[in-house]
């Protein structure tokens, strides 16, 4: 099996999030396909194909355990999402002290 016929793992899903969000600015926000495209170019697979598209599955599970561990958050439209629901985006957490 070559590393482009491993599937996505929710740790691979978890660090590709962050890393895209901290190549942005604090209050930026990133697409969950974004996400995808970044672990299906690095497994080998082209990001412009339909790779991407089979890793969205394990995207939205991480996405969800991240909400739920406070790593992140999401909006759709400037609008605060207390969960996944349709479509979003991701940013990060703003705890308030």
């Amino acid at each position: 099996m070559t590393h482009s016929d491993m599937p996505a793992r929710s740790d691979d899903a978890r660090t590709a999030a962050l890393k895209l969000l901290d190549r942005r600015s604090d209050q930026a926000t990133i697409c969950p396909s974004e996400v995808a495209r970044a672990i299906a170019s690095k497994a080998g697979a082209d990001p412009t194909g339909q790779a991407w598209c089979a890793i969205m599955p394990v995207v939205h599970a991480a996405i969800d355990q991240m909400v739920d561990d406070g790593l992140i958050e999401l909006s759709w439209k400037g609008k605060n999402m207390p969960s996944r629901s349709g479509p979003y985006r991701i940013g990060r957490a703003h705890r308030e002290d």
